[in-house]
């Protein structure tokens, strides 16, 4: 039992883009009013200098508000800026990881030794790290590297829609410590955030992966002007190869999962209204003659696209197992970024043909 300010949990955000501003802003509300949890929250920032010569997290500081990743949205009095990473976490003993996923080794190396003994963590960051042994999820990296118990929260979370307060959903994804798990989502939940939590990390942490794969076919559906049927049956398609794809990785991953926040509600929000999409749609416009690199810069204004790198990183996975025709559209959709095909193939599957009795799902006529 917590006896005073000092047994209080104390939060670390690790990440100050959008959605890391958003989740340092939601979890802020609430330490601000649960008696379990110190009402600070530092949150790193990599600093950065804004045009008018301050630095990032100094203006964060004074105007409470993250001109850069969230303007027009105030953070929370409690919500404290701090470049210095060591300095963010070392009183902390809860840690929230919501970086692009290509950062969180390089951060996590930083942090061994760093942290408070009991520590532990949870990780916001859709993507994995693929090694020589195989694709390691970002929960396991942190875990591993750390030695601290690492949950997943993962969902049909567009950051600017969350920052305004309109109701969402999100899935929090454990393994073995449900007492663990119950106490992020006590951190996480507000009235117009409401949280499940789910025993299946690997399935939970998956789905929020994969889906910026499916976002990157649904984008270029859009800027081929292919229509809602198109769209759909990507979607649908999409979603059947996450699941194939996540079970043949993790076995124990749950079908209900996919049902969860962050299964198909996360894949359809994502490819209606994600970052990844409108990139898509914008390098599927141009014939793919401008790069997505060259289009993420334009048009995130330092924000990072996920889909891409994920896309290459499952296709890696795909290859070392010789699995690219068991999933045609994660393998089409690497192609298509890398310049290997044009946009149009990606309902063009005459050269994938999948062997559906080992991924499941109905088979098509052709």
């Amino acid at each position: 039992m917590m006896n005073g300010r000092a047994d209080k949990h104390r939060v670390a955000v690790i990440g100050s883009g959008n959605w890391g501003s958003v989740a340092s802003r939601l979890i802020a509300s609430n330490t601000a009013k649960l008696p379990a949890f110190h009402d600070e929250v530092r949150m790193w920032v990599f600093e950065e200098t804004l045009p008018t010569g301050e630095k990032l997290s100094e203006s964060i500081n004074q105007a409470h508000e993250n001109c850069k990743y969230l303007p027009g949205i105030k953070l929370g009095t409690n919500v404290i800026a701090d470049p210095d990473l060591e300095s963010t976490v070392k009183d902390a003993d809860m840690l929230v990881f919501v970086t692009p996923h290509q950062f969180v080794e390089g951060i996590c190396k930083k942090l061994v030794g760093k942290l408070r003994p009991g520590a532990e963590a949870i990780s916001l960051i859709k993507g994995m790290e693929v090694k020589m042994e195989g694709p390691c999820m970002i929960s396991k990296l942190i875990k591993d590297t750390l030695g601290i118990n690492c949950c997943v929260l993962m969902g049909a979370n567009i950051a600017n829609e969350i920052a305004v307060e309109k109701f969402s959903e999100a899935t929090i994804g454990y393994r073995e410590d449900k007492q663990a798990a119950n106490r992020w989502a006590k951190l996480f939940t507000t009235s117009y955030f409401l949280v499940a939590v789910v025993e299946d990390i690997e399935g939970v942490e998956l789905c929020g992966t994969l889906k910026n794969v499916v976002a990157i076919a649904a984008g270029l559906v859009d800027g081929l002007d292919m229509g809602n049927n198109t769209k759909a049956a990507i979607m649908r398609i999409g979603l059947r190869e996450m699941r194939a794809f996540s079970k043949l990785l993790f076995p124990s991953v749950r079908d209900n999962t996919f049902f969860e926040s962050c299964g198909v509600a996360d894949l359809i929000t994502t490819c209606l209204g994600g970052r990844n999409r409108r990139v898509a749609e914008a390098f599927a416009r141009n014939g793919g003659k401008r790069s997505f690199d060259e289009l993420e810069a334009e048009m995130l204004h330092g924000q990072k696209l996920q889909g891409v790198s994920t896309a290459k990183e499952v296709y890696e996975v795909l290859t070392y197992h010789g699995w690219q025709e068991l999933f045609p559209l994660l393998s089409t959709v690497h192609e298509i970024c890398i310049g290997q095909l044009p946009p149009t193939s990606i309902v063009e599957y005459s050269e994938h043909t999948p062997n559906l009795s080992l991924v499941g799902g109905s088979t098509p006529c052709y």
